[in-house]
């Protein structure tokens, strides 16, 4: 491991025990304390380099003060335009940023817009409330506006502040107020959250040793056979599954020992958004809470869903949850394989301006697409057991989907990435292509295509919730 990769191993295992600490404060305790422990860790990891992470929070906040009607796109684009010149810091006879800021930077941007169209939908919802004198329906919305000393205590919030999970102000501020931490479940979720922990650390150090990435960039690489480089690719998003499973188990841990996130299960709480329904804890009653907010990866469905895009729900979640709310429903386009185009675009650049992030994400439409095609043209006239033999079918080539396109997250160069899917004949990108043309040929052209994409937004909101629950029995 790199002296980096220790570092953030050492702030994910130290955020643990912290966490249990924190759940002994007062609320104004717990708020000063996070925000001290988080800043002392960003200025010790980034040096002077943590200007630019307070260069964003007082624009962001300059920007709800100053017109909080336009603050969801005011701070979209202040954000994203200034994580280009943080990366392009170098350009302006600047430091180049430490690994640290960048992922401080990273997380700080959801945020920032995240609290802008919370601050937006309390203002929207207290003017409705004036003119219907009725209390709003809102679910998780924010009592009041934030000031700067709060903005600044959740930007700088000691929990997840390099690893993430992302969380909403109204997360934050529910876990400062909760009125009994020491009630909540603490440890047991915690020890559940890091079982395999230990088996996936080792799996990573044991194939990344076997399997390292800086031999695909050899000459010698090319001189090995079709199936070995086939295969290569196989091994390496294996290393990266283990590398981030590992990551985000433990930074789930660090919220649960702090109690972020925590909610009765009967708020039917989403990763990264919170409750999704109104609920009130009766303390005459025994509550059952869940820590579904936070939760960041889903191992298990990541590993053995069906479908490309289904992978990508279990994958990142609180990034996902951010992308679905914030980006998908305001694409320029009304194709949902554009729209999904446009998302991914925009996941690209925040990851960072590397080619490889580019060719990788847009290669997810072109997947969902093929897997639409043919889901509508050959799956749905099938049998219970040719669905079955299908699916399985469809679930290898979501594997090896996902395998082709690590490879360019990885490699991050656009030529080493090419040279890449070069020596293996581009076969992903030929196999999406070869089912959308069978797909629509089998449906009757453009014409049913197009039906077809609509068909298949409709099966997906269909299906979503009754696949969740599903995904959720197997995981409980």
């Amino acid at each position: 491991m790199s002296p980096d990769e220790l570092v953030y191993l050492g702030i994910l295992a130290a955020s643990i025990p912290v966490g249990f600490f924190f759940r002994y404060l007062s609320p104004s305790v717990k708020q000063r304390a996070a925000l001290l422990l988080g800043l002392s860790i960003t200025i010790a990891t980034c040096h002077v380099h943590t200007l630019h992470s307070l260069v964003t929070v007082i624009g962001t906040w300059i920007i709800i003060k100053s017109s909080w009607w336009h603050a969801p796109a005011l701070s979209l684009g202040w954000t994203f335009v200034y994580l280009l010149f943080f990366r392009l810091a170098t350009w302006f006879g600047l430091p180049q940023p430490t690994p640290f800021s960048n992922a401080i930077q990273l997380l700080l941007t959801l945020k920032m817009v995240s609290l802008a169209n919370e601050v937006h939908s309390f203002h929207t919802e207290k003017k409705k409330e004036v003119s219907s004198f009725s209390k709003s329906p809102v679910v998780g919305g924010l009592s009041q506006e934030p000031s700067l000393y709060d903005i600044l205590s959740y930007s700088y919030c000691y929990v997840g502040i390099m690893t993430g999970p992302f969380f909403r102000f109204q997360t934050y501020v529910d876990w400062i107020s909760q009125p009994s931490p020491l009630a909540l479940p603490g440890w047991e979720p915690c020890l559940q959250r890091l079982k395999l922990v230990p088996i996936y650390g080792a799996l990573f150090i044991a194939v990344n040793s076997l399997f390292p990435l800086a031999y695909v960039r050899t000459e010698d690489f090319l001189d090995q056979t079709y199936f070995y480089r086939l295969f290569y690719m196989i091994a390496i998003f294996f290393v990266f599954r283990m590398r981030f499973y590992s990551a985000w188990c433990g930074a789930e841990a660090g919220c649960i020992s702090a109690g972020l996130g925590c909610y009765p299960e009967k708020a039917l709480s989403k990763p990264g958004g919170g409750p999704t329904i109104n609920y009130s804890v009766d303390p005459a009653a025994e509550e059952t809470y869940d820590f579904k907010t936070i939760q960041n990866i889903d191992c298990y469905n990541t590993d053995f869903c069906v479908k490309v895009r289904h992978g990508m729900r279990y994958w990142n979640m609180t990034v996902q949850w951010w992308l679905h709310h914030y980006i998908y429903p305001n694409a320029p386009f009304k194709s949902y394989t554009l729209r999904a185009g446009w998302t991914m675009f925009i996941s690209a650049y925040w990851h960072g301006l590397h080619a490889g992030y580019y060719l990788s994400f847009l290669t997810i439409p072109l997947c969902i697409a093929a897997e639409s095609a043919m889901e509508a043209s050959v799956r749905a006239k099938l049998g219970p057991r040719g669905q079955n033999i299908f699916d399985w079918v469809h679930w290898f080539l979501k594997m090896r989907a996902y395998d082709y396109m690590c490879m360019g997250f990885v490699l991050l160069k656009a030529s080493d990435t090419i040279n890449y899917w070069m020596s293996i004949y581009f076969i992903m990108h030929i196999i999406a292509v070869a089912c959308i043309i069978v797909g629509r040929a089998l449906k009757g052209g453009k014409r049913e295509g197009r039906r077809g994409d609509k068909d298949q937004k409709k099966e997906g909101q269909k299906t979503e919730n009754a696949e969740e629950r599903k995904a959720e029995k197997k995981t409980d």
